[in-house]
């Protein structure tokens, strides 16, 4: 529906207004909201790994131990216990991050949200990966900046690709290191390494994007870039892969000189992240909870993909690719080049399928013929029948 032209043709709105899109992702799901469709569309966690009793107690302690604070205005950088746990959880091999480094944010979209306010100016110029998250283009994008895509491969981002003819005049660079969205990639060491060197020297901010960290299937997680360059780094995590993404909570942690910008943007947003569920995250996981629940959901999604890889495998025609993730919610396809994915969307959700095209994932010179597929929220049975309607849809166009 076109909302450009409001009823009251007197009322005026601001260029920025006219020029917002719509997430491809968000209109997809109200299609496949209905229950005979098997969706691979959506980024949702599974809701089997909510650790619902554990939040159940928590509310219950928070409304009884201290209610007049959980209900109350609070500080805009966050909750001082949860803070300080972030900080701790963050403070390894030699690296110390100090509360004061650390803002709770409502949700790690509102995360991206501040950055692009504090660091963004019209026609600037941004550096992201290539593809990237479609929240990240969306949130930035509010900010008119000039997006540059920087060289990834099959490893994702490309180091020596960050050319100073190509980073000139840069404000940050966006990369998502574990398990992208939507590529499901994991950068290697050795690459790391080299970013965190870049990042040194480098006179914008690398910006680690990194919900999905603590995914990785075999329990054995690189590195992150804070720890190898923490004065250089702005590092962005998120309760919602880990917990439940209706708490609605994240965590920045940035040079303290930065973070007092994003201090800023925040009070001028919302205030700040509610004092309620803030309390609520610090009961659960104040006590080491994580570390027990964590495996848990690795070997759920470690067993969804594998039964996602093996459908692929018997169903998907000659000419089809895709990757085998070692963590994380994704497997993204590629299709021979003739065939549109955002068509081929058409003709799956008639067939009770969806999945999300690749093109919007793309800041400049979309791939038409990609796609991402999501796995987590599906049984093994019917992720075999997606991915065979899905196979025969495409057989059909080759």
């Amino acid at each position: 529906m076109d909302h450009s032209d409001l009823p009251h043709t007197n009322w005026r709105i601001s260029e920025r207004a006219r020029k917002l899109t719509s997430s491809a992702i968000r209109e997809i799901l109200k299609v496949t909201e209905r229950p005979e469709v098997i969706s691979f569309a959506g980024g949702l966690p599974s809701p089997v790994t909510f650790p619902i009793e554990r939040l159940r107690e928590a509310c219950d302690r928070v409304t009884r131990d201290a209610p007049s604070a959980a209900f109350q205005y609070s500080a805009t950088e966050g909750y001082m216990p949860l803070r300080e746990w972030v900080a701790a959880r963050f403070s390894k091999n030699g690296v110390t991050i100090r509360p004061s480094q650390v803002l709770i944010v409502t949700g790690s979209q509102q995360a991206l949200d501040l950055l692009g306010k504090v660091l963004i100016d019209p026609a600037s110029p941004v550096l992201v990966e290539t593809p990237t998250y479609l929240g990240a283009l969306q949130s930035f994008s509010m900010y008119e900046p000039r997006y540059v895509q920087v060289p990834t491969d099959e490893h994702g981002l490309i180091p020596e690709g960050l050319t100073p003819a190509l980073t000139e005049d840069a404000r940050l660079l966006y990369a998502q290191p574990n398990f992208q969205n939507p590529t499901g990639r994991r950068l290697p060491l050795e690459r790391r390494r080299a970013l965190a060197e870049f990042a040194r020297t480098s006179p914008f901010p690398v910006i680690e994007d990194d919900p999905y960290g603590a995914l990785d299937y075999a329990g054995d997680p690189l590195p992150t870039l804070l720890s190898m360059a923490p004065d250089h780094i702005v590092h962005c995590g998120s309760f919602s892969k880990v917990l439940a993404p209706g708490l609605r909570l994240g965590y920045i942690i940035a040079p303290e000189e930065l973070h007092f910008k994003f201090v800023q943007a925040k009070q001028a947003t919302d205030l700040h992240t509610p004092s309620f569920t803030q309390r609520i995250v610090h009961e659960v996981v104040k006590d080491g909870f994580l570390d027990e629940h964590i495996p848990t959901i690795r070997a759920l999604y470690r067993d969804q993909c594998e039964a996602m890889l093996s459908a692929l495998e018997r169903h998907m025609p000659e000419g089809v690719t895709w990757n085998r993730p070692e963590g994380g919610m994704f497997v993204w396809a590629s299709l021979p080049k003739h065939i549109d994915t955002m068509k081929l969307l058409e003709a799956a959700i008639a067939e009770n399928v969806a999945f999300v095209p690749g093109a919007p994932f793309y800041a400049n010179d979309a791939d038409q013929s990609a796609l991402r597929l999501s796995f987590v929220t599906v049984p093994p049975a019917r992720i075999d029948e997606g991915v065979a309607r899905l196979a025969k849809l495409i057989r059909e166009r080759l």
